[in-house]
């Protein structure tokens, strides 16, 4: 074998200038071609310490030299032994951080790029119709899952593999929860997404959309009518900064703008009847990847200047690294070390300005990242008309107010084993953001290892 190339094999892009006028997919994916010559870069290591890092325990070696082999078919069948969501987990999980940064290759040259590998398997399998994996014979066992985003889909396609008649509860419309409405076309496009539900109802999940459990049916209701039950609502509570002008007109939650724009297509303005109005200079505040997807959809919708308003350094910043890098590429203006205290409203109740505090770095806090501190006296005033605030969220805590019995946390978060999911009520399960915050991956994981649990209870209560 030739030697290893020392850096990833180049995906190609949109070119900045153009993309960010659209909401089409930003990364091309891998030719054939390439995505080979990135598979024979793994190194097959023995250990395969990249399994590890892999929430949903893929054998990721395994899938890699396939690829490596040409054999695209058997390197789709070993990724959907551990994953129901390949061509999602291949665009949005973090692998920079889970697999890729357990990578040997990574530790003197750059890892073997394990996601895009992934992407491409799960396109290549959508072009060539592969085979869905063969289900267990029926238990005659019914399963609830409530929510539809990665957590509940991972849950719902195991216990569906495994015999059991599985139904998702979804409160709005489309199924897919944070998957559907948290994340923009550009980075995840709808089609995707309904090609792997699509997938899950082959399988025999059933999708119950407009169905708000805690409205509809209570959790005892859930209980009642199925064998065991999983809760996936994820954390889609916005919070906001206590700060004056928060009520104006022309500050939203950054779940709102997002929502609006996916669900109701304002991304296909004028085509779609909802868009959003796109006004001239829009401030978003936070510095995770929710704040980068706000401020480069504000951009595609027509903004001439998006500001990324962040209280730290990017060094400090919880969002990818690609995501970083894609939304100054595509314009974002960082406004590093600096927070709002106020908005500032015209005579007509819309945004104006905001008021801005310089900050600077201090001590250290409990979570090792060095808190900012205000500098005396340096604050400035920052005309926009749109603030879009991404600074936090929490679980929406309507199911469990109708679920007494159901333990939960300080902040609303469901109680679980951290094993199982198990939550305390026999026979309930939980997983993803409604138990923690977390990427997509670890809600996947949450959701397999739930699953694993489940179905355990549902055959040891089997008379």
């Amino acid at each position: 074998m030739a030697e290893r190339a020392k850096t990833k094999t180049p995906m190609r892009e949109q070119p900045p200038e153009q993309r960010r006028h659209n909401f089409r997919e930003v990364p091309y994916g891998y030719t054939e071609d390439e995505a080979v010559a990135e598979a024979q870069r793994c190194l097959g290591c023995p250990k395969k310490p990249c399994v590890a890092g892999c929430p949903v325990e893929i054998d990721i070696p395994e899938f890699i030299k396939r690829i490596a082999e040409r054999d695209f078919a058997g390197a789709v069948r070993v990724l959907r032994e551990k994953n129901s969501l390949p061509a999602i987990c291949g665009r949005v999980c973090p692998q920079e951080d889970q697999c890729e940064k357990a990578c040997v290759m990574g530790i003197k040259f750059e890892p073997v790029a394990i996601g895009r590998l992934e992407r491409f398997a799960a396109e290549w399998a959508a072009e060539h119709a592969c085979e869905l994996p063969a289900c267990d014979p029926p238990t005659g066992k019914k399963v609830a899952c409530v929510g539809s985003g990665p957590a509940s889909l991972t849950c719902a396609g195991d216990m569906a593999r495994r015999g059991h008649d599985v139904t998702v509860f979804e409160a709005l419309h489309k199924a897919g929860g944070v998957l559907v409405y948290g994340i923009p076309e550009f980075r995840l496009p709808k089609a995707i997404l309904e090609r792997e539900i699509d997938l899950l109802r082959e399988l025999g999940v059933t999708f119950r959309t407009n169905a708000v459990i805690g409205k509809l049916f209570t959790l005892d209701d859930l209980r009642e009518k199925f064998d065991a039950v999983f809760i996936g609502t994820g954390a889609g509570l916005p919070y906001f900064m206590d700060i004056p002008g928060e009520n104006l007109n022309g500050v939203y939650s950054a779940n709102e703008f997002l929502t609006r724009v996916n669900l109701m297509k304002a991304y296909d303005f004028p085509n779609a009847a909802t868009p959003i109005k796109a006004r001239r200079i829009t401030a978003v505040i936070g510095g995770g990847n929710t704040a980068m997807d706000a401020a480069r959809t504000a951009l595609r919708l027509g903004c001439e200047v998006v500001y990324l308003v962040y209280r730290r350094t990017e060094a400090e910043m919880p969002a990818r690294d690609e995501e970083i890098h894609h939304a100054a590429q595509e314009g974002v203006e960082f406004l590093l070390l600096q927070a709002p205290i106020e908005v500032l409203g015209d005579d007509k109740g819309w945004v104006r300005a905001m008021r801005v505090q310089r900050m600077e770095l201090g001590e250290a806090g409990p979570d090792g990242r060095r808190r900012p501190v205000p500098i005396d006296g340096d604050v400035y005033e920052l005309p926009v008309d749109t603030v879009i605030i991404a600074v936090s969220q929490g679980p929406n805590p309507l199911l469990q107010k109708t679920a007494p019995n159901l333990r939960t946390g300080k902040w609303g978060y469901i109680e679980v084993d951290a094993e199982t999911g198990a939550t305390s009520i026999p026979g309930v399960y939980a997983g993803g953001d409604i138990t923690e915050g977390g990427t997509v991956i670890l809600a996947m994981g949450a959701g397999r290892r739930a699953a694993r649990a489940m179905h355990s209870y549902i055959i040891n209560q089997s008379p």
